[in-house]
């Protein structure tokens, strides 16, 4: 099971849950979705996945509905009750129409009847993330600089930037904080989920690749260093 509590306090990379008692299958489904640039965590135990749920905040839920513990509709009753909001795609063997119908009379937003394509999972996890989140929360724009959360796409001056999982989580941080003084403590802590050590040159390494992307070429530069601090992306092109 991959699972960090302490990063699910705070938004970066759009979040899935993965909630399936097929340790193989939630594998292949989360190795599936990190390649795509999401932040995944997986649970196999029904009890652990509506605690979970409950608790934290993601932006999708890929929910079975056979599930030791407590079964896929509790979960989906339970989270209705509470956050109404957050997307849910059911992930089932279960083909029967009425159990389609009644978890879409519960609250899910998409069924899907295992065995299934992970290219049309893909595309219909998209799809729900297109409509729960507004543009101005799925995309960011400083200047010519936009990167869309939910297509996973980097653009500069209408030029296709590609990202590895790492630098797009690292830029998404520095745009959402664009014209703030990032210390290295900070943006470690935020894209690593670690606790900052001071021997570790990572965010100097990654700042260095992300500039090679998304400055080199392009004036002005967006990304500049504040001796003594960390980092800064600025939307006016010059560090405060």
């Amino acid at each position: 099971m991959k699972t960090s509590l302490h990063s699910l306090t705070k938004k970066r990379l759009m979040r899935i849950l993965i909630v399936e008692d097929d340790a193989a299958l939630a594998s292949f489904i989360r190795k599936g979705l990190e390649a795509e640039h999401y932040a995944v965590d997986c649970v196999t135990d029904g009890e652990q996945g509506r605690s979970m749920a409950l608790e934290f905040d993601y932006d999708l839920l890929v929910l079975d509905l056979n599930l030791p513990g407590v079964d896929g509709i509790s979960i989906l009753k339970s989270l209705r009750q509470r956050k109404p909001s957050v997307p849910v795609m059911i992930l089932s063997a279960r083909s029967r129409v009425d159990d389609r119908v009644q978890c879409l009379d519960t609250g899910a937003d998409d069924y899907m009847v295992k065995p299934f394509s992970f290219l049309e999972l893909s595309a219909r996890a998209r799809a729900l993330l297109r409509r729960s989140h507004l543009p101005s929360e799925s995309v960011l724009a400083v200047r010519d600089l936009r990167l869309d959360r939910v297509e996973r796409r980097v653009e500069r001056g209408g030029r296709r930037i590609d990202l590895t999982t790492k630098e797009f989580a690292l830029l998404e941080y520095l745009m959402r904080n664009a014209g703030r003084r990032l210390t290295r403590a900070m943006i470690i802590e935020h894209v690593w989920n670690l606790t900052f050590d001071s021997t570790t040159n990572v965010v100097d390494v990654y700042i260095n690749y992300l500039r090679r992307k998304v400055d080199d070429g392009f004036s002005p530069s967006l990304i500049h260093t504040v001796r003594g601090v960390g980092y800064q992306l600025s939307s006016d092109g010059a560090a405060a």
